[in-house]
């Protein structure tokens, strides 16, 4: 019983989250997080345009909170709005600007969309990113495409702090998927080796002393043959 129930709460959570995508819009929210508090359930909606989002003295905001109340009986919804202040580096962002570029110029246009997107992002500072299309495009066959720059890795710990997203266009010719990993400069990666000029000292004192060593033993290796 427990385990339905668990079901069912992540289904009607997903649900929430999905409603509240649709009804702002593709390309204003990166991402909706729900926290449950003793008086209430508090949305959290992540966007980069916060006054579409809010609307005029709050109107939208009011009545999303309605609606959340009428259709998914919540009993106290607060919505909050958390401001993406960096676009460039929400992967959920550029994915659905991409996918909205698609469908207003046409899959045709697809470098074009994906290069500038590509050169944006790596513009504002990102240690790498990659942009991925699937679909027709341009053919009538679907084929894959990928555009990447910089530094950014699959597996090990580095990938888990890569922000990764996906969005769907709807063009003429049929579905393009749209696939964004971005790792932002501001990542904390365990693997990063900085050199600064104590350790560039340290590694020439060492290659000096390497090489020291090594005349020192071919200076022994010719007395022992005299």
């Amino acid at each position: 019983m427990e385990e339905r129930a668990t079901v069912k709460f992540k289904k009607d959570e997903f649900a929430i989250k999905e409603y509240i995508k649709t009804i702002l819009g593709k390309g204003k929210i990166s991402r909706v997080k729900i926290e449950y508090t003793p008086i209430g359930e508090k949305v959290i909606i992540s966007t980069n345009k916060p006054g579409i989002v809010i609307g005029k003295r709050g109107e939208k905001i009011e009545s999303l909170t309605d609606m959340l109340k009428t259709k998914f009986k919540l009993e106290n919804p607060r919505i909050e709005i958390d401001e993406i202040l960096q676009p460039e580096f929400d992967a959920q962002i550029i994915a659905d600007e991409i996918a909205l570029s698609l469908e207003r110029f046409g899959p045709l246009k697809f470098k074009v969309v994906a290069y500038k997107n590509l050169q944006r992002i790596m513009n504002a500072g990102a240690l790498g990113a990659e942009i991925v299309l699937g679909g027709k495009l341009p053919s009538a066959r679907a084929k894959t495409w990928r555009f990447s720059q910089g530094y950014l890795r699959k597996v090990g710990d580095t990938a888990k702090v890569v922000d990764r997203a996906r969005a769907v266009a709807q063009t003429r010719p049929g579905t393009v998927g749209v696939k964004v990993s971005i790792l932002s400069p501001h990542a904390v990666l365990t693997d990063k080796l900085v050199l600064n000029k104590d350790i560039i000292e340290k590694l020439k004192m060492n290659s000096v002393a390497v090489e020291i060593e090594k005349e020192e033993k071919k200076v022994k290796a010719r007395r022992k043959k005299e």
